[in-house]
C-alpha cells in the first residue's frame, strides 16, 4: 500500500533574475517558509519541507518569479 508524501511539495523555484524585491510572497508565507536574505538583498525557500502548497507566494508576486512545484505521488488520470 502507497503512502501518502510526508510533504507536499518538491522545491519552491524562485527566479531571482525576475524578482523585483517587494517582499510580497515573504509577507503571504503564513508558515515563514519564504524568507528574506538580508545580506543578499533577495528571498529564499528557507524551510520548502514546511510547505502546505497554498500558492499564496505565487499568487502575492507581482511579476510572477515564484513556482512551487508540487509532490504528485502517482499519475494523474486523465479523461477521455
Amino acid at each position: 500500500m502507497e503512502t501518502a508524501p510526508k510533504n507536499w511539495v518538491e522545491r519552491i523555484d524562485i527566479d531571482l533574475d525576475t524578482c523585483n524585491g517587494c517582499k510580497m510572497c515573504v509577507r503571504a508565507c503564513f508558515l515563514d517558509v519564504i524568507r528574506w536574505n538580508d545580506e543578499e538583498e533577495k528571498p529564499i525557500a528557507a524551510y520548502p519541507e514546511d510547505c502546505v502548497w497554498c500558492l499564496a507566494c505565487e499568487l502575492a508576486c507581482p511579476v510572477n518569479a515564484i513556482n512551487v512545484v508540487p509532490v504528485i505521488p502517482c499519475p494523474l488520470r486523465t479523461s477521455f
